[in-house]
């Protein structure tokens, strides 16, 4: 971290209040970070479609390191059976609506972050309004169809996207970063008409895996904004709880996909 004193002039230029110097100020004072990653953050938007186990790990995390524009997507509302994983959910909050909910629990984290709560099922032009000005889309959705046409608006505009999901005692993770034309997407991985994401609901769901995929995608987001580190691009990342390991799978673009044929 720079020297205070040495630095006085951008901390009185800086886009963060007194108050938000203090509050980050474990983020400011790491290297690679400081003053100005945290007033990158402060000018991010975030899209995350999905308020679920994923979604209400990542949430959380956003709110607390200030990102200043979280969009939050989901039409449905929070079930007995949710809590044992989306632990930022409470029984108060039992059949009322996702979005509305997580929102106002992020709010009461970080009241100077701006929600947007889209609390409604979402076309694809829709996913495209909502994702152009945005920094990093989150899928951490359940839904197939959603997953591929949150995947084609994101490749369209170019909009780095981080994909999770969890099942049974399993997890995974990739980043599809858009910005660079040779990415690949997931349409490349998983294509076709129809697939089985595992859904919970069938299948179960070991909740700690839940937050580790969750938690691992916005840290795969916040290092995108950032442009920090090495990021899961170019590689599916397994996560077994069973084994407590990670396994990391290359792949490549695929020239057959059509939304690399447009």
């Amino acid at each position: 971290m720079r020297d205070r004193k040495e630095s006085a002039g951008a901390f009185d230029d800086s886009l963060l209040s007194d108050d938000e110097l203090l509050r980050y100020s474990r983020h400011i004072m790491l290297d690679q970070f400081d003053l100005a990653g945290q007033e990158r953050l402060k000018q991010a938007h975030v899209v995350v479609v999905g308020c679920g186990g994923l979604g209400m790990a990542a949430l959380p995390l956003f709110a607390g390191a200030g990102i200043g524009k979280i969009t939050l997507v989901d039409y449905d509302r929070v079930d007995i059976t949710n809590l044992h994983r989306q632990t930022g959910y409470r029984m108060g909050d039992l059949n009322l609506s996702k979005v509305r909910q997580a929102a106002k629990h992020l709010r009461e984290l970080n009241p100077n972050v701006t929600l947007v709560e889209v609390e409604q099922k979402v076309s694809f032009s829709e996913l495209e309004s909502l994702i152009q000005d945005a920094d990093v889309a989150l899928d951490c959705s359940d839904n197939f169809a959603l997953r591929k046409d949150l995947n084609r608006a994101c490749f369209l505009n170019r909009v780095p996207l981080v994909s999770g999901s969890a099942v049974r005692y399993e997890g995974q993770l990739t980043v599809f970063d858009f910005r660079d034309e040779n990415s690949a997407c997931y349409e490349c991985l998983f294509g076709g008409e129809h697939a089985d994401d595992g859904n919970c609901a069938l299948f179960g769901v070991f909740s700690p895996v839940v937050h580790i995929i969750g938690v691992s995608q916005a840290q795969e987001a916040l290092k995108l904004i950032m442009d920090l580190g090495s990021i899961a691009v170019g590689e599916i990342c397994l996560y077994n709880a069973l084994n407590f390991s990670w396994q990391k799978f290359k792949y490549r673009r695929n020239p057959d996909c059509p939304h690399h044929r447009i």
